[in-house]
């Protein structure tokens, strides 16, 4: 007879796992060195004015070759920001909880939208492919958030459990697991999400059951200790 998981999480990546905009200061970086190197000036100068035009809500890539005038195009760019190798990394916190739920056994898996190369190389990066079991990313799978094929995946792989998912985006990470009774817990906003998304403006059913500031307080509510 096989035994059933009791418990199982699956985390969303994007501004979950980590924040965002570290993959997109890690692209900037790699970008600005492009046109420094090309056109003989300052990388930093470069990077700090790509972010100005992004906080300001620019089009980046295009003001940045109108004003440097390089040969790069907005193509060049889009493909190094989609396939770079990024400089990203886990928080104390967010590190402790996967290593927590590692050495209890609790299976863990990854569900998250995107480019499959790009979210691989995120996965890469932070270095955590080993704590998890299953990996969901949705150009592979054929399907993103909130089609119920992806959460009900893990139901196929793991059977009888109590199921947790843990993500950011009202949008899409919460109707689906709070229709299938999952335990839904949402990361809050720091101040650096990329995407914003304001509770007034969704039903009831798309907000997360739980809402936590950092992954420390996620340890109570998987109830892992006892």
């Amino acid at each position: 007879m096989v035994m059933k998981a009791k418990k199982v999480v699956v985390f969303d990546l994007d501004d979950t796992l980590y924040n965002e905009r570290d993959y997109l200061k890690s692209a900037y970086n790699q970008i600005a060195l492009l046109i420094s190197d090309e056109l003989s000036l300052d990388q930093p100068v470069v990077y700090q004015y790509m972010i100005e035009l992004f906080d300001g809500k620019k089009n980046v890539f295009e003001d940045i070759i109108k004003k440097y005038q390089t040969s790069y195009s907005i193509k060049d760019f889009l493909y190094l920001y989609r396939n770079h190798k990024p400089n990203i990394k886990l928080s104390k916190d967010r590190l402790a909880l996967i290593k927590l739920l590692h050495s209890k056994g609790v299976p863990m898996g990854i569900l998250t939208d995107g480019r499959c190369v790009q979210q691989r190389n995120k996965i890469e990066a932070l270095d955590i492919a080993d704590y998890f079991t299953e990996i969901i990313v949705s150009e592979e799978f054929g399907s993103e958030k909130p089609n119920p094929k992806n959460y009900k995946y893990f139901e196929k792989t793991f059977g009888d459990a109590n199921y947790y998912y843990i993500g950011d985006n009202i949008k899409k990470d919460f109707v689906t697991p709070n229709s299938l009774n999952w335990t839904t817990i949402r990361v809050l906003d720091n101040g650096l999400n990329i995407h914003k998304n304001i509770d007034s403006n969704f039903d009831e059913k798309y907000l997360a059951h739980h809402n936590v500031s950092d992954f420390n307080q996620i340890t109570a509510l998987l109830d892992i200790l006892n």
